[in-house]
């Protein structure tokens, strides 16, 4: 089973948890969502009527937790920590692995010292046995380890949810790329167009060497043909005449 059809199910299990609880019950659907092994993301969970109604509310840390959790990284955390629930080791090594496919969106090569700053790692065995073991084992990036450029060649990275308003960038960007895309037809039909018109110009010109060559040809077997059937004077006739000269 493969991690996008693995991430529907999950997704599917705690949306329905979370429209059947209100208030403090979402709590624990919050804590086990964002510490789930094989849960990526959140943003259909986000969407939930009955989530969106804790902004305000006492238990609205949690709301903030899960969108750190869709959008967020390790860095995010650290930096607002006060005001955000404790994390478990479960929370904190989902978090981590989620700030790894935000820097592998941003760049395909990841120097060894950007990632042991942003994962809190202190020395590069610890950081590569975070890669292998908890993110290429599950799935969730492939890539190539070279320790002589000290670096995570990413090859591969799931993608993570989009935050608000980055829908409407992307198409944007796609529109940009469409109109792109469609100056740059018009250029090659243009081409085409030019290089079919230079083409029949060409047949046409080489029709018109090939019949002047034709002309030639025959104008030159017509001369050899009347060179050919000119009378030539046998000995006997040569002999008539002569006598006829004679006489």
């Amino acid at each position: 089973m493969d991690i996008e059809q693995k991430q529907s199910e999950h997704i599917d299990y705690f949306v329905k948890q979370a429209s059947a609880l209100k208030g403090s019950a979402l709590i624990n659907v919050v804590v086990e969502a964002t510490s789930h092994p094989s849960l990526f993301a959140f943003s259909e969970i986000l969407a939930v009527p009955n989530v969106l109604e804790l902004e305000g509310t006492e238990n609205s840390a949690y709301l903030d937790l899960l969108r750190l959790f869709a959008h967020g990284t390790w860095s995010d955390y650290k930096s607002n920590s006060g005001r955000l629930p404790q994390l478990v080791s479960a929370q904190a090594l989902k978090l981590k692995q989620l700030t790894v496919l935000t820097l592998a969106d941003t760049s395909k090569e990841l120097p060894y010292d950007q990632l042991m700053q942003e994962l809190d790692v202190t020395n590069v065995r610890e950081l590569e046995d975070f890669l292998i073991n908890e993110c290429m084992y599950v799935g969730i990036v492939r890539g190539k380890l070279d320790q002589l450029k000290r670096c995570f060649e990413v090859q591969f990275a799931a993608g993570r949810d989009l935050r608000p308003g980055q829908l409407g960038n992307m198409l944007e960007t796609l529109t940009d790329w469409l109109t792109t895309s469609d100056n740059l037809l018009v250029s090659i039909q243009e081409k085409i167009k030019w290089a079919d018109t230079m083409s029949e110009s060409d047949k046409k010109q080489r029709k018109e060497v090939e019949e002047r060559v034709d002309e030639v040809k025959k104008s030159l077997s017509l001369k050899k043909l009347q060179t050919v059937s000119r009378p030539m004077l046998t000995s006997e006739g040569m002999r008539r005449s002569t006598l006829n000269l004679v006489e």
